[in-house]
């Protein structure tokens, strides 16, 4: 018999353990039989063809519609060419000199073709799949595919899923759970399966109710194993106070308030209650504040950062680039006026001061932004991560804002919260402009209260967003730039976005085509199609002062067009730029083409933006293309995404690079399961801690969610 530690190679030999490792790093029993199915088939039901993703390794189970053997045109050889349909959709395969297949491959019979999906003459096609026909299984020792329910797991080149079904049943036959890391109380009073008979029926159920109940005790594992995580971080953040910073009402909060030109929206004053309320306790506030592009996230930010500066302590405010960090500056001083002013001719009495730190200041004034934030005459400090290095040190740190929290890493934040004075811990506002659905922000900000800000204030102009696809309709590609030179004979200015500079390394790592770059295309533009009008370069990798030198260019509407990376993506405020034109749309993600687009609309005007895309007709990528296009509200948004691309994602599989630690669990379906873990870790924690007395449940957690996915938990 053989436990979940156990290493591959003494259970399945050497060389397919190898196999494992190389194509899906797995190398444990643990990590075999967590790999969980994808789907299920029952005998005779077919697989979807939609949605499949050029690039992606899937496995589909169809029927073979129509086979034709030809020679290449091009060199010698044959083609052996099939279409499988799944009764809806078509699907190309192509066999290269392996014209001996056609006597296996018949009209009408059904099977598994596994294989790599890629492009041909704008349809998609599986070059060389692996396949299993049905008539040929019962020669087969993959008895899992003779059962009613056939499991289809997620696979990858050489390592089809009959291949994984078959490592599976040779260790479920040997797996021996000693252990089950949930206590037999939360067991007994959830009336879940225990681990040993869940993970060997969500392999090889023996119908579908055993399947359920297998999927319900295995979606607690991985809740409880997330909220177990924050339950602990919550704990040890009691451990250190935050300062009490109480309101005045003869502050430099209620003066600004008095001379607001506008109303503050119901959610703004909302939000702003509970966050003054948060400032005022010696429990460090850890709030996240999440809500549109333009939904005034900013001036709520504000008013509690000027609520901490009445209380004789500062504040701190993070942005993600030094673009954003100055932008901010200019922008808090603005509002503020001469109550930004102090020390200054026609300061107010009351007045504070708001300072810039960044990374690439000038010696000089860098200088005094780090006397202003040490001696405490600044009572609001904003910059990029330079403001969380050992050389920057603060008066009487009292709050910090994070704006863009998924910029960020949890070892930055983590620096921020250890730099309050006097081993007190300063209150933290994370703002994100990425709306999520609650239950995900339940998962993923798991220590953090969270508010939003759902209206807009006045004054927003609609977006217009239409997807472009150029490889289906090349010709609308002119018309593209067409629409950007009409905006700009209107008087207005555009935005032109790439997600490569142009100054990297060539890569040869991929067979696609490289991205569009921002030095190549602004080149092109400027000899071309965009030849009449003045174009501006803007990229990360561009000096600050060069940076900033741009975008007053182009706020003050001397540059028509803007040719920019996504160092656009967040803060940048130019109400004529009424226009925006993505390139490569499909490369980035849905909520980064929903951030992108809020910099246009931001006047009087309605905005308009366009997707341009290669990507098919019928793919993932196109849906998620097609779902920004059917929306502007980001919280929906944000639903639609997450119904159409793996919910694990969300925990950093694919950032990573690593398996997703959700496999099971819906962030969107199953809210009452992520409640209730919730619940029952914060009891479990409350009464112990450090878990001593749940070494299972420590090992669960551990085990679930790794050290580098608790990283990526705070970072995302």
């Amino acid at each position: 018999m053989i436990g979940l530690r156990e290493d591959l190679t003494k259970v399945l030999g050497a060389k397919t353990a190898k196999a494992l490792a190389s194509a899906l790093k797995i190398e444990t029993v643990s990590d075999l039989v967590r790999h969980y199915p994808r789907r299920y088939a029952e005998r005779g039901e077919l697989t979807d063809i939609a949605g499949l993703e050029v690039g992606e390794h899937a496995t589909v189970m169809a029927r073979i519609e129509s086979v034709n053997k030809r020679r290449m045109r091009a060199k010698h050889g044959t083609i052996l060419e099939v279409v499988i349909t799944d009764g809806q959709r078509r699907l190309q395969i192509a066999f290269f000199n392996q014209a001996w297949r056609e006597k296996d491959l018949v009209i009408g019979k059904t099977g598994l073709f596994a294989g790599k999906v890629n492009q041909f003459r704008d349809k998609l096609q599986l070059a060389n799949p692996e396949y299993e026909l049905f008539d040929s299984l019962e020669h087969s020792s993959v008895d899992s595919f003779l059962a009613e329910i056939i499991p289809v797991y997620p696979a990858a080149q050489g390592m089809p899923s009959w291949v994984i079904a078959n490592c599976v049943r040779q260790v479920l036959d040997m797996l021996d759970v000693v252990d089950d890391p949930m206590p037999m109380e939360l067991l007994a009073m959830n009336g879940f399966a225990g681990l040993e008979d869940a993970l060997r029926n969500i392999h090889r159920p023996s119908g579908w109710g055993a399947l359920e109940n297998a999927r319900k005790r295995l979606k607690w594992d991985e809740a409880m194993a997330v909220q177990l995580i924050f339950a602990q971080r919550r704990s040890s953040m009691v451990s250190r106070p935050a300062r009490a910073c109480t309101p005045r009402e003869d502050g430099i909060r209620a003066e600004f308030d008095k001379r607001l030109p506008f109303e503050l929206t119901a959610g703004q004053r909302e939000v702003g209650e509970a966050i003054a309320s948060d400032l005022s306790g010696v429990h460090p506030m850890n709030r996240l504040l999440q809500g549109e592009v333009g939904s005034g996230k900013t001036i709520v930010a504000l008013r509690a950062m000027l609520q901490v500066v009445d209380a004789g302590r500062q504040a701190a405010m993070l942005a993600p680039t030094e673009v954003l960090a100055a932008q901010h500056a200019r922008s808090l001083r603005e509002m503020l006026g001469d109550l930004a002013q102090a020390g200054e001719l026609g300061g107010a009495e009351n007045a504070t001061r708001v300072t810039l730190l960044t990374g690439s200041m000038g010696a000089k004034e860098r200088k005094q932004a780090l006397l202003d934030a040490a001696s405490g005459a600044a009572g609001i400090v904003v910059g990029t991560h330079a403001l969380i290095q050992d050389t920057v040190s603060f008066a009487d740190l009292g709050f910090v804002v994070v704006d863009e929290q998924h910029r960020f890493g949890v070892e930055q934040r983590d620096a921020l919260r250890s730099r309050g004075a006097d081993d007190t811990s300063p209150h933290v506002l994370v703002m994100t402009a990425t709306p999520i659905p609650r239950t995900v922000a339940m998962t993923v900000y798991g220590d953090l209260e969270i508010s939003a800000l759902r209206e807009m204030p006045v004054g927003r102009s609609p977006i217009a967003t239409t997807v472009v696809p150029v490889a289906e309709k090349p010709a609308w590609l002119d018309r593209v730039w067409q629409r950007v030179v009409e905006e700009v004979g209107k008087g207005h200015q555009a935005y032109v976005v790439c997600p490569r500079i142009g100054d990297e390394p060539p890569s040869d790592k991929s067979d696609k085509r490289p991205p569009l770059a921002v030095l190549e295309l602004a080149e092109e533009l400027q000899a071309g199609p965009l030849a009449s009008l003045k174009l501006g370069v803007l990229h990360g990798r561009m000096p600050s002062d060069e940076k900033d030198a741009v975008m007053r260019e182009f706020t003050a509407g001397r540059l028509d067009v803007l040719v920019a990376t996504t160092v656009i993506e967040v803060g940048v405020n130019v109400p004529n730029a009424t226009a925006m034109v993505i390139m490569d749309a499909e490369r980035f993600g849905v909520s980064q083409l929903h951030q992108l687009r809020g910099r246009v609309g931001r006047g009087k005007v309605p905005g308009l933006c366009l997707l341009v895309t290669e990507a098919l007709d019928g793919t993932t990528t196109r849906e998620r293309l097609a779902a920004v296009e059917s929306t502007t509200d980001g919280f929906e948004l944000s639903r639609l995404d997450l119904e159409i691309r793996r919910e694990g994602d969300i925990l950093g599989a694919s950032q990573s690079g690593k398996r997703s630690s959700l496999k099971l669990l819906s962030l969107l379906r199953d809210e009452e399961v992520i409640v209730h873990a919730r619940e029952t870790a914060q009891q479990v924690v409350g009464e112990d801690p450090s878990l001593a007395k749940y070494p299972g449940l420590a090992t669960l957690a551990a085990d679930v969610v790794d050290a580098d996915r608790v990283d990526y938990l705070e970072k995302t």
